[in-house]
């Protein structure tokens, strides 16, 4: 055995014995947390809690063990989220934990066509060091790189981030909250300074005015709506959204707005607010920037154009511009309605103009407040090492990579000075021949990427492709040259950044199958076999690189120095940042700007305004109707990688793709309820069963996004500020069969 495999055989032993059989193993283990330093054994009855890791509404949830091992859940009465509340998939949490298709072990393809073989975690090691490592050395750091998520731990992320581009040294690499979040982020950082959601989830229920715009919270954020519900100012609540949405059905406004609208709808709003003077002056003159040359450009916004463009009346703009121009609190709340467009960031900003020239900001019950998707997003937009630099530093502020460097220990020439490409470059990337290695972690984009026909062609011109996931027969999975099998949430610990900024504790309550191991002790295998383990050498477990955290994000508007590590968090019911050390505001719940301060140069917001530009596929003669796509229910989750696992979940949700259409359009068309249909893009046609509905609206037509046949017909587009794909619209036609 060479000297390498015998330290890589010793590194995976230990790894494995840090992620070992629940029953073997202590559930703390040194430098974690979990119940103590006991012996599951001796503890079969024992009660823990954990945060949730579908959705990033954060809820935490009672995990309930017997014989060392969780074997049923109920939603925690104390938690400041949910309140004792779960929604389908949160009750379901553990069921994909025993799939059967789970991932076991390491899997290997010795070449092209032929099937895969299983290896031990020391010849995979082996075999990720040895395949990238010479297609760096002969085309280059860029040639090489990773697709993260928005679904591991946040110290998962950072190890990650830092290995990929500290320690292989490696310039590209993307999460898939490029796929939802993207538009948030660009947002507030152009508007606020940072990407900094203001909010906490008691402004639902502390507002008098929601407005919810493309956003479905029934379906997509259940324990949301049910804060909603339980505010007792008797709110107005206006959901703006072109289909009638189980959201709109519970609303006392729905306003049916055209699709592709948004942004002359909005400007609309924002030019009347002016015109009527409904605007706090004094707020805009103390605390905003830009405000002049937005207000002049407003005043060319015609109400009546902006009307006939969104389909929403002129008087019922002006009920709506009265509304939020009372001087109540009003909270304005987005989620990928409209982050995923062509022109999304800019949306977002006059969602966030609006919110400013009202003065609902820093307030209770208001706020420009974008609903994250995934468990984990905040926590990627933070600490992944890929959009920006760990704790929201900049790759190309050499102060900040100074900084990083000293709190790390790293050389500062280790870190990369440029941004990685977006993941749709790194896309591009390989589709040209100039990134020839590519590592995809707890991510499905060969089902989920837009457009996505070609994706598998795309993945074939690899010199080496490695996917580490849970499952091993995901589509992506499938594509592998080297499968690493990755333990799943419930599995192994760490923290996670719900859509308030709270920090929550994910705890390992069961085994991993097979020999799987966390993520976090795959990545600590692999810096070990490439050679770089001295520069991760403090990172000895997740709490660990929590603590390293908190350095990184000292001084930054992401503070959380002053947290007492994991337990403060698990005894606290979470902790949102900005947490600082020796400055930490008061309460559980905390919202950010109360002080009227932003995190711009000049602590000013600023008001971020762009002509609108044309839909890039409207409906015409060939291809006369128009696309929409969205959460299906509340029971599916994204590509149903753990949700179609659960016998519960399958049940909830719809059998088979459908694809909703109006009763005029049907109709004309001569489709009959049931009936299986074409429906056809520029991109191809997929058969789908007809479900006829008054909630869409004429013209267009609705699928639930989460099968992979879906984005066989949605158009590549990318909003040109956050790179976000835009999922929601494309041209199409349908057919009976």
């Amino acid at each position: 055995m060479t000297t390498f495999s015998r330290a890589s055989a010793e590194i995976a032993k230990r790894v494995r014995a840090f992620d070992g059989p629940l029953t073997e193993q202590l559930v703390r283990q040194p430098g974690s947390f979990g119940l103590g330093q006991v012996p599951v054994s001796r503890v079969p009855n024992a009660t823990t809690t954990s945060v949730c890791g579908f959705c990033a509404t954060g809820c935490s949830l009672n995990l309930h063990l017997r014989d060392g091992k969780a074997t049923n859940l109920t939603p925690n009465v104390d938690y400041p989220v949910n309140l004792g509340m779960a929604c389908p998939k949160g009750w379901e949490a553990l069921a994909p934990l025993d799939a059967t298709n789970r991932g076991t072990t390491p899997l290997l393809r010795l070449a092209k066509g032929e099937q895969r073989q299983a290896v031990n975690w020391h010849q995979a090691a082996e075999t990720f060091r040895n395949r990238m490592k010479p297609i760096i050395e002969k085309h280059g750091l860029e040639s090489v790189a990773f697709l993260s998520t928005g679904q591991i731990c946040t110290e998962e992320m950072a190890y990650l981030g830092s290995f990929a581009k500290f320690g292989m040294g490696i310039r590209h690499g993307d999460g898939n909250t490029r796929q939802c979040m993207a538009t948030a982020v660009r947002a507030y950082k152009e508007s606020f300074g940072f990407d900094a959601p203001p909010y906490s989830y008691a402004d639902f229920e502390e507002s008098d005015v929601i407005v919810l715009i493309g956003s479905n919270l029934c379906i997509a954020h259940p324990i949301m709506w049910q804060r909603i519900l339980q505010n007792k100012r008797n709110p107005e609540i206006v959901v703006i959204d072109p289909r009638r949405t189980e959201t709109a059905m519970q609303a006392t406004r729905h306003l049916p707005i055209r699709p592709k609208s948004d942004l002359y709808f909005f400007q609309a709003i924002a030019a009347e607010l002016i015109r009527r003077n409904l605007i706090d002056r004094k707020f805009i003159q103390e605390r905003c920037d830009h405000f002049d040359s937005f207000e002049r450009e407003m005043e060319k916004v015609p109400l009546a154009a902006a009307s006939a463009a969104s389909g929403i009346p002129e008087e019922e703009i002006i009920r709506f511009v009265e509304l939020i121009g009372s001087g109540k609190r009003v909270s304005f709340w987005w989620t990928m309605g409209v982050n995923q467009s062509h022109e999304a960031t800019r949306t977002a900003q006059a969602i966030i103009n609006l919110a400013l020239m009202t003065g609902n900001i820093g307030k209770p019950g208001t706020g420009a407040n974008s609903i994250t998707g995934q468990c984990n997003a905040m926590g990627s937009r933070l600490f992944s090492n890929t959009t920006n630099l760990l704790g929201g530093h900049d790759f190309e502020n050499p102060a900040h990579r100074r900084k990083v460097a000293n709190a790390l220990a790293i050389p500062e020439e280790r870190i990369p000075t440029q941004n990685s490409l977006p993941y749709h470059e790194i896309i591009d990337g390989v589709r040209k021949g100039k990134i020839k290695g590519l590592w995809i972690i707890a991510t499905n984009p060969a089902h989920s990427w837009i457009g996505r026909d070609d994706f598998e062609e795309v993945m074939a011109k690899l010199d080496f492709l490695v996917v580490q996931d849970m499952y091993s027969d995901t589509e992506t999975a499938a594509l592998a040259d080297l499968y690493l099998p990755a333990a799943a949430w419930g599995e192994k610990e760490g923290t996670v950044i719900n859509s308030e900024r709270r920090i929550g504790i994910v705890k390992r309550v069961a085994a991993a199958p097979g020999v799987a191991l966390s993520d976090f002790s795959i990545f600590r295998l692999l810096a070990h076999s490439w050679g770089c383990e001295e520069m991760f050498e403090n990172w000895t477990s997740p709490e660990a690189v929590f603590s390293i955290l908190q350095k990184v994000s000292r001084g930054q508007p992401c503070d959380i120095s002053g947290i007492d590590g994991y337990r403060q968090i698990d005894e606290e019911g979470g902790v949102q940042w900005p947490c600082p050390r020796g400055n930490t505001p008061p309460g559980r719940e905390r919202r950010l700007f109360e002080d009227g301060k932003f995190f711009t140069k000049s602590g000013r917001a600023k008001f971020v305004f762009d002509q609108v530009t044309p839909d890039p596929e409207p409906p015409c003669g060939d291809y006369p109707l128009r696309l929409l796509t969205g959460r299906g229910s509340s029971a599916q989750w994204h590509t149903q990688t753990r949700t179609r696992n659960s016998g519960v979940l399958r049940k909830l949700g719809p059998k088979e793709n459908h694809m909703e259409i109006h009763p005029s359009d049907a109709g004309s068309l001569g489709i009959y309820p049931g009936q299986i249909v074409d429906i056809s893009s520029r991109r191809g046609t997929i058969s789908i069963r007809a479900f006829i509905t008054p909630t869409v609206p004429e013209g267009s037509v609705f699928i639930p996004m989460h099968e992979k046949e879906t984005n066989r017909l949605t158009k590549a587009v990318f909003d040109p500020h956050s790179h976000q794909p835009g999922y929601k619209s494309c041209a199409v036609k349908v057919a009976g069969k």
